[in-house]
């Protein structure tokens, strides 16, 4: 009976040891492991995509390789490509780790960089480069009281009674405070299949302070971090920082576009994927060729068909865009690329737009993404957004209320204007609709961006105002709520709390500047008087007219008619008010408004 007994034990030796290997081999497979991680990455030919010279090198430098990097052979273009310091690892937004309740802030623009950076250099911003959202988003708001509530959005109403500061007609003003019952704590972003496009055609090929299509052949003159370096450097650069806020079960996936598209990476695990090698491989990219945004849209979309659908509780879907939003090829119409944006909306398919390059168009984009789910930012340094990305990636990706409306039943009360929503133009007398709101940051009670502003026309005599508010989640949960607010008609001057008097400020200084831009190129070749949109006798500061698209060539800044005396009779407005706010960080306003206040043009003939 001995024998059986050994034969016996060798098999269980023998499975045992099998089992081992088989444990070992597994591990070595699994997600994230060292030994599974693929370059996927596929190098575009010459003479598809990708050219393979580029056409406007940088200033040479001989920057190290990219932090923590497998060791490869170097590519000849190695002097060429940009230091890239590491981008910030930690996944969650540092900004949402506390026991208070989150904010929220309206989709569409988060900044008005590209207008600041326009007077920087010495153009004439257009229009669209000033959004309310925008530059609401720049400041954070008392929002007002918000009631006690575990619902995600939760509004609150403020309301002012304020002189227009050229005519001192009375204004009215409403404020809606984006409130949300949602804890800090309990905020994650879901996993997320993110998909980049990366506009390589010929214009980003040209000077990141300068206009590539521009009629006066101006040339600004680059500093600092940003000396040398074309806008293909500053997009790759700010996708490798995108990526360090991926988590291994987040996928990522990526498309190149000009007058076509290719797909350079495939939409997979970024725990499967070297994405050490893949950054090094996308800072190898140039620009050379035609635009076509339509190209790489689609080609993004179908990614997501091949990936099949992903379960919505889990996973967030996100296109990112990195452009200077200049198509000169393709459909950009509804059937083109506004259609794909807008059925991708349908399919929980979001988009992101950042704006590369002082010539980034606005117009285009402005109108993109007044569309369910989409938001934009401007890129004009590479280190700001590494550090805005680090606060708000999570914000930038996590949509959270969706198709909010405002309907206001009130005798004597109408909306006149909505400020701080891509969607204001949709407003009626009586309705107020909002595509998408997005978590935001909070300090000292204070939410980001979080107020969205009304402009209220007097009808008839004095009213309670009924407000019920509606929305859906990102689960697709209906819900609403319910408001009456009472306007005090005794009072002359009134603000409910700073938040309002800050949104009330800031809405008008915007809409003087939007005058101003429309005023200049309306009448940049008339000789003979014409009259501000500003005026003293009647209404002041007038509500600004819509316009067309522009094509984005550059114009020199200039400052002319009454507007150097309007922006200086605005400073004095504008100070006092910073004094009353307390609030010092409005001084980047004040500082505009003074240099615009100093710009001196030949006076043209105009009637007063």
């Amino acid at each position: 009976m001995k024998e059986p007994t050994r034969k016996s034990r060798i098999i269980r030796l023998i499975l045992s040891v099998a089992a081992v290997l088989l444990l070992i081999l597994s591990s070595s497979c699994a997600p994230g492991s060292k030994q599974a991680k693929t370059d996927d990455w596929r190098a575009p030919s010459a003479g598809q995509s990708v050219p393979t010279t580029p056409t406007n090198p940088a200033t040479p430098t001989a920057p190290p390789p990219v932090p923590s990097a497998p060791a490869m052979e170097r590519p000849q273009r190695e002097a060429v490509r940009p230091t890239i310091p590491t981008a910030p690892t930690t996944p969650a937004s540092p900004s949402v780790q506390g026991g208070g309740t989150i904010g929220l802030a309206a989709g569409g623009a988060k900044d008005i960089n590209n207008f600041r950076e326009n007077i920087k250099k010495g153009y004439l911003p257009l229009p669209t480069d000033v959004t309310y959202e925008g530059l609401f988003y720049d400041y954070f708001f008392e929002t007002g009281r918000p009631e006690e509530t575990d619902k995600l959005f939760s509004p609150s109403y403020s309301y002012a009674i304020t002189a227009d500061p050229f005519s001192g007609e009375t204004d009215y003003y409403l404020s809606v405070g984006l409130n949300s019952g949602m804890k800090e704590r309990d905020f994650q972003r879901k996993k997320l299949n993110m998909v980049i496009v990366l506009d390589i055609s010929g214009s980003m090929s040209s000077s990141f302070d300068s206009y590539y299509y521009d009629q006066f052949g101006k040339r600004a003159n680059p500093s600092g971090e940003d000396f040398g370096k074309s806008k293909i450097q500053v997009a790759t650069e700010s996708v490798v920082a995108l990526l360090g806020h991926l988590s291994d079960d987040d996928r990522f996936g990526m498309v190149v576009f000009n007058g076509s598209a290719r797909l350079v990476k495939p939409l997979s695990l970024v725990g499967r994927s070297d994405m050490d090698t893949i950054k090094y491989h996308i800072l190898e990219l140039f620009a050379d060729g035609s635009t076509n945004l339509d190209a790489g849209i689609q080609m993004a979309t179908d990614l997501y068909d091949e990936l099949g659908r992903a379960n919505p509780s889990q996973y967030e879907n996100r296109i990112i865009f990195l452009t200077d939003a200049m198509p000169n090829q393709g459909d950009t119409s509804e059937r083109g690329l506004l259609g794909m944006v807008k059925r991708n909306a349908a399919n929980r398919i979001y988009t992101t737009f950042i704006g590369i390059g002082v010539d980034f168009n606005t117009e285009l984009v402005d109108y993109i993404t007044k569309i369910k789910g989409a938001n934009y930012y401007s890129v004009h340094s590479p280190r700001e957004f590494r550090s805005r990305m680090y606060d708000e990636f999570d914000f930038m990706v996590t949509p959270l209320v969706f198709d909010l409306e405002l309907s206001l039943k009130a005798v004597g009360w109408q909306i006149e204007k909505v400020y701080g929503s891509p969607e204001a133009d949709q407003a009626t007398g009586r309705l107020m609709k909002v595509n998408t709101l997005f978590p935001s940051e909070k300090q000292g009670g204070e939410t980001k961006g979080g107020i969205i502003l009304l402009k209220l026309r007097k009808t008839g005599p004095n009213g309670s105002l009924r407000l019920t508010a509606s929305y859906e989640d990102r689960n697709g949960n209906q819900d609403s709520s319910e408001s009456i607010v009472r306007i005090r008609e005794n009072d002359t001057e009134y603000f409910q709390n700073d938040g309002i008097r800050k949104g009330v400020l800031l809405a008008r200084y915007a809409d003087l500047l939007k005058n101003w831009m429309i005023d200049e190129r309306e009448h940049v070749r008339v000789s003979t008087y014409w009259e501000p949109r500003v005026d003293y006798y009647r209404k002041g500061i007038i509500v600004p007219p819509t316009l067309g698209q522009w094509e984005r060539q550059s114009m020199p800044l200039r400052v002319s008619g009454p507007y150097p005396r309007l922006f200086g009779e605005f400073l004095s407005y504008f100070r006092g008010e910073m004094e009353a706010l307390n609030d010092e960080t409005l001084d980047q306003e004040s500082d505009i408004l003074r240099e615009l206040s100093g710009i001196r043009m030949p006076e043209p003939r105009y009637r007063r």
